[in-house]
């Protein structure tokens, strides 16, 4: 491979940056980014989608599947580091600043609003894996260590789960919500979890706890329906 073509291939790279602080808004500054030095070798890509089927009394048929929604991208890779040509403290580093991308920003605790920062992979023109998610899960692997203990060598394995916002505009506080769906609770589901699927933001959950008179956000029965509003209107970034 020539010199000119090995200077043009496209790096990857992970930028942080401040969460939205409202629903619709489209996150704030940089934090951070993260150049890789080595580019992946796999990078998986997935998503799911829900579905509710009615129960047949015939065994020999069954009803349509009926959709209900479907769920975040979700991309994983892995990320190596490699200090053993410097011998320098910027593996460490590089851990760092992934570990940014697992705890509140500043701001949004100023804010009193904890969000960890939004997380972006960036890979040339590649569009499927690249989009704003939050970082799910960060496991990290040392490998070589320098005769005082310092890493020289790490594997980073990390999960990005897409955090996409809906147009600016969408109110869950106000406007009309004659639109709706429904959602059938499994174990582990919270209305603020219901909020921050369906609006991008966990703390306007009393919008579904009052379409369905429920006082517990917690508490909610595996198998049974609630509803949950769809919005119109202005959003004025605090919830009712």
């Amino acid at each position: 491979m020539s010199p000119a073509v090995r200077a043009s291939r496209a790096r990857a790279q992970l930028t942080l940056k401040e969460p939205p602080t409202a629903v619709g808004a489209k996150p704030g500054g940089v934090i951070a980014r993260l150049n890789l030095q080595f580019n992946p070798s796999t990078l998986q890509l997935g998503k799911t989608t829900e579905w509710r089927r009615t129960p047949s009394r015939m065994a020999g048929e069954s009803a349509l599947p009926e959709f209900v929604g479907s769920g975040p991208r979700t991309l994983s890779l892995d990320v190596f580091l490699d200090a053993t040509a410097r011998h320098d403290d910027s593996v460490e580093r590089a851990v760092e600043t992934l570990m940014k991308a697992c705890v509140p920003t500043p701001t949004s605790l100023g804010r009193k609003k904890p969000a960890s920062p939004w997380v972006r992979f960036e890979w040339g023109t590649a569009r499927s894996t690249s989009f704003d998610g939050v970082l799910s899960n960060l496991s990290v692997s040392y490998t070589l260590f320098d005769v005082d203990g310092t890493p020289l060598r790490a594997t980073c394995s990390l999960s990005i789960e897409e955090a996409s916002v809906g147009p600016a505009g969408q109110n869950p506080t106000s406007g009309a919500r004659t639109a709706r769906r429904t959602h059938t609770v499994v174990a582990g589901d919270s209305l603020a979890m219901l909020a921050w699927r369906e609006y991008g933001d966990a703390t306007v959950w009393r919008v579904i706890a009052e379409a369905n008179d429920i006082d517990d956000p917690i508490a909610l029965v595996p198998g049974s329906e609630v509803v949950v509003p769809a919005v119109r209107g202005g959003y004025d970034g605090e919830a009712s």
